[in-house]
Parts: C-alpha cells; structure tokens; sequence
C-alpha cells in the first residue's frame, strides 16, 4: 500500500469511526429525550447487564472491524508501557485527578443524579443481578470504551497532533453517555484517560482507571 492509498484508508477510518460515535451519541440523547432516567432499580435486574454486555461485545466487534488491515494490538495501544510503577502511579493520580475534579463539577452543575443508573441502597435479595451488573460497567464496558476511545480513537486521530486527538475522543466519549450537566464530568475523564494513553503508550493504565472508577461508584452507591 503506497502512501495515497494508506492515507485515504486512514481517512475512510476517521470517518467510519466518527460515524460510529457520533450513532451511539444520536441513540443516547434520543433515548434520554424519549424515555428519560433508567428505572430505579435497573442494576437489580439481570436484563440491564445483559444488553449492557450484548452492546459492548457488538461495539467490540465494530472497532476490530475498524482495525482491519492494521496491527491491532498497535491500533488499540495493547502494548506495556515502558515502565509500570510510572503507568501505575499515573493511573493513580489520574484517578484522584478524575474523583476530584468531576466531583467538583458534578457539584457546581448539580449534576450528580443525572444518569440516574446508580440505586439509593442496597437489595441483598438481587445481589446476583447486582453482581452481573458490576461486571458489564466495571469491567466489560470500560474495556470496550477504552479499546474504542483512547485506543482506536487515539490511534486514528493521533496524526493530527495530541491536542485534536485528545479534544475529539474526549469530546465524543462524553456525548456517547447522552447527558447534559454532567457533559462537563464526562469530557474531562476523557481528557485526563487520554493523556494518560500518551504519557503510557498504552491503553491498560487507562482501563485500569476506568474499571476503578466505576466499581468505586457501584460500590459507594449501595453502601452509602
């Protein structure tokens, strides 16, 4: 493949996969619109993580798809970073960076219960559904959303320079949650994931983070 031809597969890819995002934003604001907040009791029922998962596999599969005729593991950034200790203490600080400063805004724009998936207390009798439901959104999801965002996205776009790479993936990762005051929240753990991705040459530190993130919310949410 002589270099004409790499960049207009390079581009088709851009576009596909801001096609792709751009689909998952239309869907969520839609539905928000539509149907407004999931039910209270959403992570108490074994049908929530099952379309959850079903969704990310099939998400999983588009961005392989993405990156055909390229190295995937290159494409996703699964490569280990040159040191873990640095990765790991990145991660951390990210993390806290992330709990900070998203909480300081979901405060100011009292955005806090927008997303309405979370439930006000613990049920002992769904602990099964429960358990189910953290695997899809502590780990399965933020895998996929990893891959797709600071690992496919990152690679298609990091030509351009860090600045448009990052400002898009972090732009499109908060849209794709469908919410309004808490664009702000979301848009900056995309900002803080993807400088991680740079700074670690590898996406791992960031599933790491994100996988934290949101088992500590899961695990805060019933035990408050």
């Amino acid at each position: 493949m002589d270099d004409r031809e790499r960049r207009r597969s390079l581009g088709l890819k851009r576009g596909l996969w801001l096609a792709l995002v751009g689909a998952l934003a239309a869907i969520a604001y839609a539905g928000r619109i539509g149907g407004g907040k999931p039910p209270e009791d959403a992570l108490f029922q074994y049908e929530t993580a099952i379309s959850g998962i079903v969704l990310y596999l099939i998400l999983l599969g588009v961005a392989v798809a993405l990156g055909s005729g390229l190295p995937l593991r290159e494409f996703f950034a699964l490569r280990r970073p040159a040191s873990w200790p640095r990765a790991l203490g990145l991660a951390l600080g990210g993390y806290v960076g992330i709990f900070l400063g998203a909480g300081l805004l979901l405060q100011l724009l009292d955005a806090g219960d927008e997303q309405g998936l979370t439930p006000d207390g613990w049920d002992s009798s769904k602990a099964g559904a429960y358990a189910a439901n953290f695997v899809a959104i502590a780990l399965v999801g933020p895998v996929v959303e990893e891959l797709l965002y600071r690992g496919a996205g990152m690679s298609l776009f990091g030509a351009l320079g860090a600045v448009p790479a990052v400002a898009i993936t972090s732009l499109a990762f908060g849209l794709a949650h469908g919410l309004v005051l808490a664009l702000a929240a979301l848009v900056l753990f995309g900002v803080v994931t993807a400088l991680l991705r740079l700074r670690t040459n590898s996406v791992y530190p960031c599933m790491l983070v994100h996988c934290a993130f949101n088992a500590t919310s899961l695990v805060v949410a019933v035990a408050a």
